[in-house]
């Protein structure tokens, strides 16, 4: 099991109901996706809503694809307007 500090920003914080949580992950080697489905199975249409068109921050960088690996802390962005 791997212990993952996830920061929710905006909408996702909203979605949420909170900015910030520890999430126990049962992977070995979690990845984007297995935090993608823990979220969505604990929040909701709220937090689905967030995640179609938000995005992942690992290590500062957006990372959409599910197979990547998470590390410690993530960050979860709403999708934002303009440039």
């Amino acid at each position: 099991m791997v212990t993952v500090t996830v920061r929710y920003f905006a909408a996702a914080a909203e979605a949420a109901g909170r900015e910030e949580e520890l999430v126990e992950l049962d992977a070995a080697a979690p990845t984007v996706a297995t935090l993608r489905d823990r979220l969505l199975s604990q929040y909701g249409a709220a937090m689905d809503r967030v995640l179609r068109s938000g995005s992942f921050l690992v290590d500062g960088v957006v990372r959409r694809d599910p197979a990547f690996p998470i590390s410690r802390t993530v960050d979860v962005l709403p999708p934002f307007a303009g440039g």
